[in-house]
């Protein structure tokens, strides 16, 4: 059973499951503790009536505490496993596994929201932001779901880029900073890039640098400008002017043409009798 603190002292398992570090997770406990003190009362009981005997007691929680409930909500975000194996991962049923995750993730919304480190899902407020991010990216993400069993819904979330049933998110994240400023609502996997971003109504602060990709061709928003990254040339190998170079020729390849082309035959080889 995986425990905040049989897992702490292990960084890269942490990491991989949590998509934190130890120390980022307990930067980010503080302000969950908050949130949850604040929804939930040492008073009331989890239903909100009042609490008739002292906190604590009664079945014990498969997370008792915090930074196990924190744990729980974060390993369910990465690692995104079917509820039936979270529950078994922490020792509980997948009811009680699914309980705890319609009152905990609220929560963690509520505590980085806290922190100033909640998204923006608004478009038109991300403009709002003060000036000087610089150099923004505006890129599409997309996460496999299950196959729909209708034949319409199965077209609408297939994409053509990754072969696959997905849902997709646009996103704008700061190229210096690092942090997503802004995160899409869900469309499914066939919806083009640049639509969601016309569709989400995008702002941007003054003085914006917007990087982008071919998903978003065409897509030029009111800011300073847009630079579009290129398609490589085959091999990947560009000249000081950037343009494309072609491979070099094997050896012997150019002198094996030329006697091709004139009729004669290669040292070692007979050549076919008319």
């Amino acid at each position: 059973m995986i425990t905040y603190k049989t897992l702490a002292g292990q960084s890269s398992a942490f990491l991989a499951l949590t998509g934190l570090s130890p120390a980022e997770f307990r930067r980010l406990l503080p302000a969950f503790e908050v949130a949850f003190d604040r929804a939930h009362p040492a008073d009331r009981t989890a239903s909100g009536r009042p609490r008739q005997r002292w906190p604590g007691g009664g079945r014990r929680s498969g997370v008792p505490s915090t930074a196990d409930k924190l744990l729980f909500v974060l390993v369910h975000l990465k690692a995104y496993p079917l509820q039936a194996v979270l529950g078994q991962m922490f020792g509980m049923s997948t009811a009680r596994a699914n309980y705890w995750l319609h009152h905990l993730l609220p929560l963690l919304r509520s505590a980085l929201d806290d922190l100033g480190v909640l998204p923006e899902r608004d478009g038109a407020r991300l403009g709002e932001r003060p000036a000087g991010p610089g150099r923004l990216i505006i890129d599409g993400t997309e996460r496999r779901r299950q196959r729909p069993k209708s034949p319409e819904k199965q077209a609408r979330h297939y994409s053509g880029k990754t072969k696959a049933h997905t849902d997709k998110n646009v996103l704008v994240t700061s190229a210096s900073g690092r942090r997503v400023l802004f995160l899409s609502g869900t469309r499914p996997g066939a919806v083009n890039d640049k639509r969601i971003a016309d569709e989400e109504g995008l702002t941007y602060p003054p003085g914006t640098i917007l990087y982008k990709d071919a998903g978003f061709q065409g897509y030029e928003p009111a800011v300073q400008e847009t630079r579009q990254s290129k398609k490589k040339a085959a091999g990947g190998r560009t000249d000081g002017a950037g343009e494309a170079r072609q491979p070099p020729a094997l050896p012997g390849a150019r002198a094996r043409g030329a006697r091709h082309r004139r009729g004669e035959a290669e040292p070692g080889r007979q050549r076919r009798l008319p």
